[in-house]
């Protein structure tokens, strides 16, 4: 079977999957991209309401910050082929008391092993937020999420934690100077490698 007809028909199985089901009967489609030539892998929390809306992942303000971060155009990062796009839900989980709900469980279990099939060429993976951290570092479940990005060397050179970069960490970011001045530069150094 052909690549693109394996990436069709994984993206029909998620949207048919009965978990989706109130996504797809809503005309929602999920939020990710996948390449076989893609060398970067982004895995982040899930689309918040912005960007399912808009019907493109990172289309916001956070998104704004994370091309910063990485020190590329915009026309680049939604080039697939240089950046894959696996959040750990590929769908808006809905609002919480304070910000978005955690992406559902059993989601990244399901879906991920399969999408990650077909990217052999990843060689740098951005694991962004608490969520995608835990579930694919080998860490304590307990592990602060500030105490992970402090590590970053630890997981490199073939991964990078990252906080995310939505507007509401800013009083993360003041209080953590040592982000931008160590861990950006890092960042920018292997996206240029690998792009």
């Amino acid at each position: 079977m052909k690549m693109k007809d394996k990436l069709k028909d994984i993206f029909e199985a998620i949207k048919a999957d009965e978990m989706n089901q109130n996504y797809s009967k809503a005309g929602i489609d999920p939020l990710y991209a996948v390449h076989p030539k893609a060398k970067i892998l982004i895995i982040g929390q899930a689309p918040g309401q912005k960007t399912q809306d808009a019907g493109i992942y990172w289309k916001d303000k956070s998104g704004d910050r994370l091309r910063d971060w990485l020190g590329v155009t915009e026309e680049d990062f939604y080039k697939p082929e240089q950046f894959a796009i696996l959040p750990m839900d590929f769908y808006f989980p809905g609002k919480g008391k304070s910000g978005d709900l955690p992406p559902r469980k059993g989601f990244a279990e399901k879906w991920h092993p399969e999408l990650l099939e077909l990217m052999p060429e990843i060689k740098f993976t951005l694991l962004i937020g608490n969520y995608a951290q835990h579930y694919y570092l080998d860490i304590p479940k307990t592990m602060p999420s500030t105490q992970v990005i402090r590590n970053y060397q630890d997981f490199l050179p073939r991964m990078l934690p990252l906080p995310h970069p939505s507007p509401r960490n800013n009083i993360w970011l003041a209080k953590n100077a040592w982000f931008e001045v160590e861990v950006i530069p890092e960042l920018r150094k292997n996206v240029k490698k690998w792009l």
